[in-house]
């Protein structure tokens, strides 16, 4: 504790405030346990930073507040001096995003208007719904708010589990969404253009195959498949599988779809063609067959145009959107890569995804 620090009835009288605000939450948290948690923490976040920036008390209040919360509620979990450190960083993050939630709260430069105890993150209730250890996850993360909303967003939309989320920042999807090369903007009428661009990624992460080199497309393509629901994850929002080799008989000719997909969110048809070798702009013309082909024989009243993506080892960014200038149906050209594994000599120092989750949850219980 910080020598010299006197803890005189103001000292007290806080802690009665706080006491009685805990009670008021172990109430409602009968009904919404996460979310009254959440907020009874965000709560806490502010005062602490408060608290810690004033001369008098300094940082050695944290340890005593931790020790006397502990005695005056045994029963719950949460109020160790290092939660409680983690508490005040995650309400610095995102109460002065402008700033370093890092430095020394004493430094920090809050706002004092009438809002500046509220998250700036644009989520709504939404914000206090995600669970302890997953904020825990993108605060330690994300370097800014945007970053960080972005994988909030996320965890709500599709109700990621730690595992699930903590696999998208190891892959930096935040940096991957929507970055395919295409001609979407001009290929769709407003917005599918812009939601149909948003689906995409660039590179797609296949780190959850095992093959790691000398394989052909039919190899990558049969992993693919058969891993089908982390294939269906990494793709994103709203996918549906609906084959792979999709036969179409076009005009007396057979001809194979690598892998057919429906999506719910823009009502279309999805045809996607994994090739293995660099991008060559001939793939466009069959790709972009493939998908009038699904027009006339597949769609259906009220869905939309279907879409193209043509997913490649390598490519040449220019020359990429030269090519998708030569049509008019809707493509997007992304590269993949297998993994994003550290180096041998450094993997086995790193823990495991059952490590951290084991030691996030006996961060929350103390």
């Amino acid at each position: 504790m910080q020598k010299g620090v006197i803890f005189n009835e103001d000292y007290h009288q806080w802690f009665a405030e706080i006491g009685a605000q805990i009670r008021t939450s172990q109430v409602k948290a009968a009904v919404r346990v996460n979310s009254e948690l959440l907020r009874l923490y965000w709560y806490l976040g502010g005062e602490l930073v408060e608290k810690t920036r004033s001369a008098k008390w300094g940082e050695g209040v944290l340890e005593k507040l931790s020790r006397d919360l502990l005695a005056e509620f045994p029963e719950m979990k949460g109020f160790s001096y290092r939660n409680l450190r983690q508490i005040r960083q995650w309400f610095a993050f995102y109460a002065m995003p402008s700033g370093n939630w890092k430095q020394p709260v004493a430094d920090l430069d809050f706002d004092k208007s009438e809002n500046w105890k509220q998250p700036v993150s644009n989520l709504g209730d939404g914000f206090f719904k995600v669970p302890w250890g997953h904020h825990l996850y993108i605060v330690q993360r994300c370097e800014n708010v945007d970053k960080a909303v972005f994988y909030l967003r996320k965890t709500i939309e599709n109700n990621w589990s730690r595992s699930v989320l903590l696999n998208f920042l190891d892959t930096d999807l935040y940096e991957r969404e929507g970055k395919a090369i295409s001609n979407f903007e001009t290929a769709l009428p407003i917005p599918k253009g812009d939601l149909a661009q948003n689906l995409t990624r660039d590179p797609y992460c296949f780190d959850f195959l095992s093959i790691t080199e000398k394989y052909n497309e039919r190899q990558l393509k049969d992993a693919l498949v058969a891993n089908i629901e982390r294939f269906l994850l990494e793709l994103g929002s709203g996918f549906a599988y609906m084959g792979r080799e999709y036969r179409l008989e076009i005009g007396g000719r057979e001809q194979f779809l690598d892998m057919l997909f429906y999506n719910v969110r823009l009502k279309c048809y999805v045809v996607i063609e994994v090739k293995t070798s660099e991008f060559e702009p001939e793939f466009i013309g069959q790709l972009g067959a493939y998908t009038v082909a699904v027009d006339h024989m597949l769609r259906g009243e009220g869905d939309g145009k279907t879409i193209g993506l043509l997913i490649c080892k390598t490519k040449d960014s220019v020359f990429a959107k030269y090519a998708l200038e030569s049509t008019s149906q809707p493509i997007g050209i992304s590269e993949y890569e297998l993994s994003r594994l550290a180096p041998k000599t450094v993997k086995g120092m790193m823990p495991t995804v059952e490590e951290i989750e084991k030691r996030l949850t006996e961060m929350e219980e103390r």
